[in-house]
């Protein structure tokens, strides 16, 4: 069993290879650099997908929260290129191939519902677009469609925060929390915060992959929590206060009123149809998920 990997060097990345390597998967990745185990995109567009490829996997991405870039034009533009010309290069050369994958499966987000603090949105809600970055799932999502005729089976996974010792938004706050210096974002902190453990996304996409019943939206979040609840969590499993609100108009100087709404206004998100496949969370829960990131 072979996979292939878009995006396999990052966070998510990791830790699905790791897992599909447990299984006896060979999984080779593929990045703008050449590397052990990997293949370059210009790659993929010259020479398809290998033949003995079973599964297919997107997950890359530039980092939207990330604090060193600037939300001008030019990062806009990569954000985008970078998951939606990378999902239509895999889906080009799967509709290529001559011995197709049996599965495809790609990562989105839940930027595509739109905040609300009454609603609780599952993989059957009504969507469309309503600023940019909702915009830019359903562009993402849109370039992942074969065909409908193709054999290959299709998984999306809408992700939510993804919370780990390892990286992403706790490898950000570990030391301010850890000092003592956290607090919710807004002075209220009761906005949503749909969140998932990198073990449980990496889950997901194994389970997906592995399991023939499995196909369309499947929502990458575990229990519903506010960024209270979150705080209260993450602070609780350092033994440390959580006394020091960041005001919204700071988030908005910061990165831009755009990639702020992702703290600012979240949203409600449960995983019904991803529970309804079996899927079983390791860490459903904020609490217990915290708890792992710091131990």
């Amino acid at each position: 069993m072979r996979a292939l990997i878009g995006g396999g060097t990052g966070f998510v990345g990791r830790h699905l290879t790791k897992a599909l390597q447990e299984k006896g998967y060979k999984v080779t990745k593929v990045s703008r650099k050449t590397g052990p185990d990997t293949i370059t995109w210009k790659d993929i567009n010259k020479n398809g997908i290998p033949d003995d490829v079973t599964a297919v996997v997107n997950l890359a991405g530039a980092n939207i929260l990330n604090p060193l870039k600037r939300w001008n034009q030019a990062f806009k533009d990569e954000v985008v290129s970078s998951r939606v010309e990378t999902t239509k290069t895999l889906a080009n050369a799967i509709v290529s191939s001559k011995i197709p994958p049996k599965v495809f499966a790609t990562i989105s987000g839940v930027a595509i519902y739109k905040p609300n603090p009454t609603l609780q949105y599952t993989e059957d809600s009504d969507v469309e677009p309503y600023d940019f970055l909702s915009q830019l799932v359903v562009d993402w999502e849109q370039a992942a469609k074969l065909p409908e005729s193709h054999s290959c089976r299709q998984v999306t996974v809408r992700s939510g925060v993804v919370l780990g010792r390892d990286g992403g938004m706790i490898q950000q706050l570990y030391f301010p929390f850890y000092l003592g210096l956290g607090g919710t974002i807004g002075l209220r902190g009761d906005q949503w915060l749909p969140w998932i453990h990198v073990s449980d996304l990496a889950g997901i996409f194994m389970h997906a992959i592995n399991n023939d019943n499995v196909h369309g939206i499947l929502n990458g979040t575990a229990e519903s929590a506010t960024n209270a609840d979150f705080t209260k969590a993450f602070a609780g499993a350092l033994c440390r206060p959580a006394i020091f609100p960041t005001p919204g108009f700071v988030m908005n100087i910061v990165f831009g009123s755009d990639r702020a709404k992702v703290i600012l206004e979240g949203q409600n998100v449960k995983p019904q149809k991803t529970l309804e496949s079996g899927y079983q969370y390791k860490y459903f829960d904020v609490k217990t998920a915290c708890k792992n990131c710091v131990s």
